[in-house]
Parts: C-alpha cells; sequence; structure tokens
C-alpha cells in the first residue's frame, strides 16, 4: 500500500515528458551542448512597465497581506480584464459576475473541472491537445472522450462525426484556438458551430484562449465569447503567460458564463486566498501594453517561424506554416515515429522538440518545434538540423 498516492493519480495517463526530461538530462550530464526547442516558455523578457508596476505595488504594505476580494481578485483587476476583452475582441463581460482572476489557466482548469463537474461526467477532450485538460478532467473523477482533430480537418473539431450517443452525455466540451500543438487558428465560422453544438446538447463549452495575440495575420484570434449567446454555455480561459511574457507570474483569467464563473470562484475561496496583489496590480499594466510592443515581439516570431519552416523543409519535411502560436507542427514520413524521431534528433544534433504522441494519439506522426528559443541559439540549432545525417526517411528508424 503507497500511503502517499491516491488511486486519482494512479488514473492519469502514462507522462511522456517523463522520459523526455530523462533523455535530455542525460544528454546533458553527458556533456552535449542542448538546445531546448520544446518549451512554451517566452525566452524575452516581461516588459519593462510591468515590472516596475510590481516593483512599486510591492513595496506597498497593504500588499503584503490577503488580497482584497481574496480569490474573488481585486476589484480593479476585474475591470481591467473586463475592458481589456472589450478592447480586444469587442466583447462585453460583467466584472463582478463574469470575470475571475486566475493564477493561471492551468490552475483554472483543474478548479473548473471540481467546480462543475462530478465523477462519472463525461467530458470531451480534442487529441491532440494540451495534457492538462484530461489530467484535470481525471482528477475530478470524469470520464474523458477524446475528439480527434485531424489534418484533413483543418485540425478544427468536427461536431458533426461526435456520435449522438456521446454528444447527449457530454457535460463539458475543451477546445483551444489558436491551437497547442497543431499552431491552428480557428474562424468565427468555427466558433458559431461550437456555441450550436453546446447549445443543442446542453454542454459547457471551454476555450482556452492564451495564445489569441501570437497571430500571423496580423489580428488577433477570435474568442468564443463574440458569437451571439455565448455566454449561455461557454467560458473562456486566457492567461498573461504567452502574449505578454508572464509564465512565472501565473496570473489568467477565466470569463463567461456566471454560472460557471460562480463555480470556479466557489471552489478557489475554498481552496486559496488569491493571487499576490503585487501581481494582479502588474498585470492591469500588462493588460494596457501598447499594441506596438506586442508587434515587436510578432516581428520576432515570425523571424524565427521562417527560419525553422525552411530548415525542415530542406530536410524533407513538409512543414505548414503556423497560423498562430509559437510552435511549428512538423509532420514526419509516414511509418515514422515520434518519439524515435526525438530520441534520433537529440542523438544527432542535440535539439530537443517534443514528440506529438506526447498530445495524444492522434498527434502521433508530428513534431513540435518551439520558437521561444534567442536567435542565435535557434539559428544554431537549425543549422545543427540541416547538417546532420541520419534524420532523413530513409535512413530513419520506423515502426513495424
Amino acid at each position: 500500500m503507497d500511503l502517499a498516492r491516491s488511486q486519482r493519480l494512479d488514473a492519469l495517463p502514462p507522462y511522456v515528458y517523463v522520459e523526455i526530461h530523462r533523455l535530455v538530462a542525460e544528454a546533458r550530464r553527458a556533456g552535449r551542448d542542448v538546445i531546448d526547442m520544446g518549451k512554451g516558455d517566452p525566452d524575452t523578457p516581461t516588459p519593462s512597465h510591468v515590472v516596475a508596476a510590481l516593483h512599486d505595488a510591492a513595496q506597498d504594505p497593504v500588499n503584503h497581506q490577503y488580497p482584497l476580494g481574496l480569490a474573488r481578485g481585486l476589484p480593479e483587476f476585474r475591470a481591467a480584464i473586463s475592458a481589456w476583452y472589450r478592447r480586444r475582441f469587442d466583447v462585453r463581460v460583467d466584472p463582478e459576475t463574469e470575470v475571475l482572476p486566475l493564477m493561471g489557466s492551468k490552475e483554472g482548469n483543474l478548479h473548473f473541472c471540481l467546480g462543475a463537474l462530478d465523477p462519472g461526467d463525461l467530458v470531451l477532450v480534442p487529441d491532440p491537445a494540451f495534457p492538462a485538460y484530461e489530467a484535470a478532467a481525471i482528477l475530478a473523477g470524469a470520464e474523458v472522450r477524446k475528439v480527434p482533430l485531424l489534418v484533413e480537418n483543418g485540425f478544427l473539431i468536427d461536431f458533426d462525426s461526435i456520435p449522438r450517443d456521446v454528444a447527449a452525455r457530454a457535460r463539458a466540451i475543451w477546445m483551444s484556438y489558436p491551437n497547442n500543438p497543431t499552431a491552428v487558428v480557428a474562424p468565427v465560422e468555427f466558433y458559431e458551430k461550437a456555441v450550436d453544438f453546446a447549445q443543442r446538447t446542453n454542454t459547457i463549452l471551454v476555450s482556452d484562449n492564451p495564445y489569441a495575440d501570437i497571430t500571423f495575420g496580423g489580428e488577433p484570434a477570435p474568442s468564443v465569447l463574440t458569437v451571439d449567446g455565448a455566454k449561455d454555455v461557454a467560458v473562456e480561459f486566457n492567461s498573461l503567460s504567452k502574449s505578454y511574457n508572464m509564465t512565472g507570474w501565473r496570473s489568467g483569467m477565466v470569463v463567461g458564463n456566471p454560472d460557471v464563473v460562480g463555480a470556479v470562484r466557489s471552489m478557489k475561496l475554498n481552496t486559496d486566498a488569491g493571487l499576490f496583489g503585487a501581481v494582479q496590480i502588474a498585470s492591469i499594466a500588462a493588460l494596457e501594453t501598447p499594441d506596438h510592443v506586442l508587434s515587436a515581439q510578432m516581428d520576432t516570431y515570425r523571424r524565427r517561424r521562417d527560419r525553422v519552416v525552411t530548415a525542415l523543409r530542406r530536410i524533407g519535411l513538409a512543414v505548414e506554416p503556423p497560423q498562430g502560436t509559437f510552435y511549428v507542427w512538423a509532420p514526419l514520413p509516414e511509418g515514422t515515429s515520434s518519439m524515435r524521431f526525438f530520441t534520433r534528433l537529440l542523438e544527432e544534433t542535440a535539439v530537443v522538440a517534443i514528440p506529438g504522441i506526447g498530445y495524444g494519439r492522434y498527434g502521433e506522426g508530428y513534431v513540435r518545434f518551439s520558437l521561444t528559443v534567442p536567435d542565435a541559439r535557434l539559428d544554431e540549432a537549425m543549422d545543427r538540423v540541416e547538417a546532420a545525417d541520419g534524420l532523413l526517411p530513409d535512413r530513419l528508424p520506423r515502426d513495424n
């Protein structure tokens, strides 16, 4: 009997990243100069005005106590989130009932599952997807059914393909666009279909939208809440981590349907005392960041994207440029194991990319490269990839 491990932990699927981390650590111990293009963690600093706001707020003793509003968040931060949604997406959300600050959207996903789902409830999770969606549902005792994201559908959920009996049982369905890992941006028409599906099936529609500002088309990606009637069925999780280079700050939000937001709020009121007040004040400054700062960051990602896509095409991978996010989702030759490609890439070049199987069964046959690597190191990584022997299909280990 393991006194320190619950059955809910045993229910979690195998974590591919454990093996990835082991192999990378082993390479580093052997003295290899590893270039990690696997992490979705911006390499550029948080904007200086945000850091300055934190510095000033941290000097105020009022922020050394429990934050005003506790897990509800500072009223000023909730108002800033509401204003940001109005400015970015032309969406109105009530800061009192439809907005809740979070310690990052990953925390919010778990509190959503604990507050809105009962053991045995069926939830639909895309595949491939960020693994935290499935993990949060399982930890809440829910039953998970995977919905494949297929290249022939543009990696968009095909709501018509979901069996009627499954749709009828579903309590919630997740989606995330711009998508990690496929780097696809969903059009408004897709969100209209999503809202229609949720309304017809009485399903909670959960949109995770932390990459909305990281698109290569010149405009932010849409919010599901732009669709008429969306707030009747939908909530959207968001985060300051990706747009504002604040992954370590742990600041995010959930907005939308007041009943669902209220359920998350109730869970947080019983499990945490809220986000550090100084971080909330700094987050207000982040949401007021001038557009030219974000544009300059996108110029960096665009330059890196083009470099990675060119290099991968030169070695024979049929890569499509990403529409959004800071990832490149690269298809492997037919029959090639993504884990074996990862291993071969690490052995031959000391470059790390994430095998697609880590995002689910339908991620097999792909690898994900992250653009969050300084320019000089990214150029070096791509030079190594282009110069390597043994990465081409005819010399790559294949599945039987």
